[in-house]
């Protein structure tokens, strides 16, 4: 259901929220979260746009978050790199359908409710949620 990008988005947050005093370079965080280097790079720059995560160059530098972890939603996170799609209208384009017909319309209210889940937690809550391991990291 989420994208490569969005997992990889959630790794990366998760990551820097365990360690929230310290700064982590794209290294650290390719290797801890399994994220290929050249892809998190892209999903940096994604988090770095919306103000998710704030960057310090040069020696000692690395990347941190810009949100409080507490704050901060998995729809945040995931709505910065790859937002979730709605459906508003017919997809197929068909005229006849003012409306969205019962399997889209169900669809839509199924993507209404991941959304509403996603806005829901934080990313502090997943990090307490599992005691001494890391969500969606190398340890």
């Amino acid at each position: 259901m989420l994208s490569k990008t969005a997992e990889y988005a959630l790794r990366t947050i998760a990551y820097l929220a365990a360690s929230p005093e310290n700064l982590a370079s794209a290294d650290e965080l390719s290797e801890h979260t399994k994220v290929p280097r050249r892809y998190l790079h892209k999903v940096l720059q994604e988090l770095a746009r919306h103000q998710i995560v704030s960057s310090r160059p040069g020696p000692g530098g690395g990347y941190g978050l810009a949100i409080p972890s507490d704050k901060l939603t998995i729809l945040e996170v995931v709505n910065a790199v790859d937002p979730l799609q709605r459906i508003k209208s017919c997809p197929l384009g068909l005229r006849s359908h003012t409306k969205l017909c019962p399997l889209h319309q169900k669809l839509d209210e199924a993507y209404a409710a991941t959304e509403a889940a996603f806005a829901g937690v934080t990313i502090d809550e997943i990090l307490k949620s599992t005691g001494s391991i890391i969500p969606l990291c190398e340890s």
